[in-house]
């Protein structure tokens, strides 16, 4: 008897841990969720969110796993033009306004291209991630990104 309990307290443990390492992604990390037709996506995203974190981004990385991201936190809702110089990972850049609604999609930037790619609306943040992501899960403008920086 005292065996199955504690079996089960180790479970309802790891389960409590995986819980928690799902809704708080730890140091250097957080959570955003993108809702969008085919359901919830969520991401471990780094924020960007200093002058100095946001000019260099993802620069000189040569990969990124699947379910990461970058935050970028412009603190105003504005135009915003990104490019791909130094950056060696292909990207989906998604623009995002104030609310936490998708304004724009750019899928598949060029790495290393200094080409400028803008939002096609005001911004508030921009969320990159891997090329291919956005098309994978359907990600639209309109679809909603869910992290403690858009105001409810």
């Amino acid at each position: 008897m005292r065996a199955a309990q504690n079996f089960l307290l180790t479970i309802l443990s790891v389960l409590a841990l995986l819980a928690f390492a799902t809704a708080h992604a730890g140091p250097g990390g957080e959570v955003a969720r993108i809702v969008t037709s085919t359901g919830e996506h969520l991401f471990k995203v780094e924020v960007a969110d200093t002058p100095e974190m946001r000019a260099r981004g993802l620069m000189f990385r040569k990969s990124m796993p699947g379910d990461r991201g970058m935050l970028f936190d412009f603190r105003s809702e504005g135009p915003v033009s990104m490019w791909m110089k130094n950056t060696y990972i292909p990207l989906d850049m998604v623009f995002i306004g104030r609310d936490g609604r998708v304004v724009g999609v750019a899928a598949d930037a060029e790495p290393l291209s200094e080409r400028i790619i803008s939002s096609p609306a005001p911004a508030y943040a921009v969320l990159e991630l891997n090329a291919g992501v956005a098309r994978r899960i359907s990600l639209a403008p309109g679809d909603q990104v869910r992290h403690r920086m858009f105001a409810r």
